[in-house]
């Protein structure tokens, strides 16, 4: 993956004057960026993304952030001054570099949240991992970042984990901005588009304006084939009938997208009838569908693949550098979103025939989700605990 995002409009598609990624817009989908570190914000080169680009948001995490402050000495300076604070420790460090870090990129984008209404220009702010199973823990963490990060196109990152749903919903319902995170499962995707409208409705009955409240729900798309193309191909190898080999090669590369797809239009039937029309009329936004973990895994497939595949209207997509540079160059934007819907449920249904069970495959990368990110926090903790001569603090 890049380190950097190539700001030079001159790498645009071709002899086409149109940029791809501005192009999204007119599908009705938001860019966002799955990346922050220092020198983005404070070189320019954020602001020249948001005007060459159409870039409309940005996402941070852990993993994210880990690599920034130790791949990087950007932030050495301002761990060097924080060498005297006694009163912190390495979590409490880390935390002044990332909400220094919000905050900056939050004023950025403030133009683009004023314009669009309140519908774009977030910053995304995780709450730590370790508390993804604790529901108290992420309420109160989410709480008090908010509070200091104090920007009103702050999101709050809170897992989609049985314990973070309910973390979530209380959240909204105080008019809390919130990025429901490591979302890979249709129906826990629908548990949480439902507490957001239940959060709403509370917030709504306490007096709130829902106008100023947003949220996203994240989903991630090719870390499924990374895991279920596995599955396959390993299924592939132990079996001996030609029509069943072949049913089987035929879903390869297919179920993160289609399993997006399903997701999508289970989004328009929650955020569609007498309920929702009910908030919106009070000026209630839909809870858009993210898409997350969009780089392109295996090498077989194009490196704009999850990209260009899951366009469509009212969705974001948060893109990692390197695939945010690929499809600037080589993107051809279309409505692919809405295509071929009875396939993806074809797909689905294949997948089930041949014995592999997507709830199982999401379970585990719910799981392995928390676990990276809670690995990458450790690093990140022990790094900023040994610059500033602190190694003892490191605390869970």
């Amino acid at each position: 993956m890049s380190t950097t995002v190539n700001t030079n409009p001159a790498s645009n598609q071709g002899n086409t004057t149109q940029n791809p990624l501005k192009t999204l817009l007119n599908f009705g989908q938001s860019v966002w960026l799955d990346y922050i570190r220092r020198d983005l914000l404070t070189t320019g080169e954020l602001k020249r993304l948001i005007e060459n680009d159409g870039l409309r948001g940005m996402t941070s995490n852990p993993s994210i952030f880990e690599k920034a402050i130790t791949g990087s000495t950007l932030y050495a300076e301002t761990l060097k001054g924080l060498e005297s604070r006694k009163d912190l420790d390495a979590a409490g460090r880390y935390e002044q570099l990332a909400i220094k870090d919000i905050q900056d990129a939050a004023d950025i984008f403030r133009p683009v949240y004023d314009q669009s209404k309140f519908r774009d220009g977030y910053v995304s702010l995780e709450v730590s991992p370790y508390l993804a199973h604790k529901t108290q823990e992420t309420l109160a963490e989410a709480r008090r970042l908010w509070k200091t990060v104090a920007r009103p196109n702050v999101m709050i990152k809170v897992p989609g984990t049985p314990e973070g749903i309910p973390a979530f919903q209380q959240l909204i319902s105080e008019g809390i901005n919130v990025n429901v995170t490591l979302l890979f499962a249709f129906d826990v995707y629908v548990r949480v588009a439902e507490a957001y409208v239940a959060g709403l409705e509370q917030f709504v009955k306490g007096g709130g304006d829902p106008s100023r409240v947003a949220s996203v729900a994240s989903f991630f798309i090719s870390r499924i084939d990374t895991l279920v193309d596995g599955e396959i191909e390993a299924k592939i190898k132990t079996t001996t009938n030609p029509a069943d080999v072949a049913a089987l090669k035929n879903l390869l590369g297919k179920v993160a997208i289609a399993n997006g797809k399903l997701t999508y239009q289970r989004y328009k039937q929650i955020f569609s009838g007498p309920k929702w029309d009910a908030l919106a009329a009070k000026g209630a936004q839909t809870q858009r569908v993210l898409w997350a973990s969009t780089s392109t895994k295996n090498p077989a497939y194009s490196d704009i693949y999850y990209v260009e595949e899951l366009i469509g209207k009212d969705t974001v997509d948060t893109i990692p550098p390197a695939t945010y540079d690929a499809f600037r160059d080589h993107g051809k934007p279309r409505n692919s979103l809405e295509e071929n819907v009875e396939a993806a449920h074809q797909t689905m249904q294949g997948l089930e025939k041949a014995g592999i069970s997507m709830k199982a495959a999401t379970d585990k990368l719910t799981d392995d989700g928390v676990k990276q990110f809670s690995s990458a926090f450790d690093t990140l903790l022990a790094a900023v605990a040994q610059h500033t001569n602190a190694a003892s603090a490191v605390k869970k």
